[in-house]
């Protein structure tokens, strides 16, 4: 059995376990109770799409401020990365979500839950991009700073023709796997009642009581967005390791 037709029988396999679990309900499975609630969902789709880039976006920003603060020569602000990197790893993110929302927003008289529960995402996923940018730096070696050197690179040169293009290379694939991690990640914001896609299901599910099809078509609109991300950084690393 080749591997193409592996793949075919596998997703054949999931397909027939979820229709299993459709039809060992013990009503009848029906998403015409939603039909009222399609904008709602619509809604909480987008911005769950939104919620995501616009996270990816900061915690890219504030990642490689945390990585210039890592290799820094400052024993201060060395430091201060290594503690905001433990802190946060030992942080769930839904207690930061809680936290920056309730307790730090307005200690400086922010009451924008929904903006807080952002930036709570972007903090989260810092260090992680900051480890990106790390992994992405370190593909630099000392050989070719020497290089650079030796040939009178100006530091535009350096950036466009020789650094940016291996960091850019070795920076998309982890990038995008923590994109599909903030897009997981932005159903916590619910907690908000921010109208992401988990909260506009749910608030569905609450008005309809089908709450096994309100899951379900939850699952795969979440299906719908990580999946072909998935496949597209697959895509991406296969093309780039070449």
């Amino acid at each position: 059995m080749n591997k193409t037709v592996s793949y075919i029988f596998a997703i054949m396999t999931v397909i027939a376990f979820a229709l299993a679990v459709i039809f060992l309900q013990k009503d009848a499975f029906t998403l015409s109770s939603f039909t009222d609630y399609k904008t709602l969902i619509q809604l909480g789709f987008i911005n769950t799409i939104l919620v995501s880039i616009y996270s990816l976006l900061g915690s890219l920003v504030f990642g490689f401020i945390f990585y210039l603060l890592s290799i820094s020569k400052i024993n201060y602000l060395e430091a201060l990365d290594d503690v905001f990197t433990e802190i946060i790893y030992g942080t769930p993110l839904l207690v930061l979500i809680v936290v920056m929302a309730f307790v730090i927003g307005p200690a400086f008289n922010t009451y924008n839950r929904n903006l807080m529960g952002i930036f709570a995402i972007i903090i989260y996923m810092t260090p992680y991009m900051k480890n990106v940018y790390k992994s992405a730096f370190s593909s630099i070696s000392e050989e070719q700073y020497m290089a650079m050197d030796l040939f009178g690179f100006t530091p535009f040169q350096r950036y466009r023709y020789i650094i940016i293009p291996q960091v850019i290379r070795i920076l998309m694939p982890p990038m995008m796997n923590n994109f599909s991690l903030i897009i997981k990640g932005s159903a916590l914001l619910n907690v908000l009642a921010y109208t992401e896609l988990y909260y506009a299901i749910r608030v569905a599910t609450s008005k309809t009581f089908a709450f096994v099809e309100g899951y379900i078509l939850m699952w795969v609109l979440y299906l719908i967005i990580t999946i072909p991300l998935s496949q597209f950084t697959k895509y991406v690393e296969r093309k780039w390791s070449l």
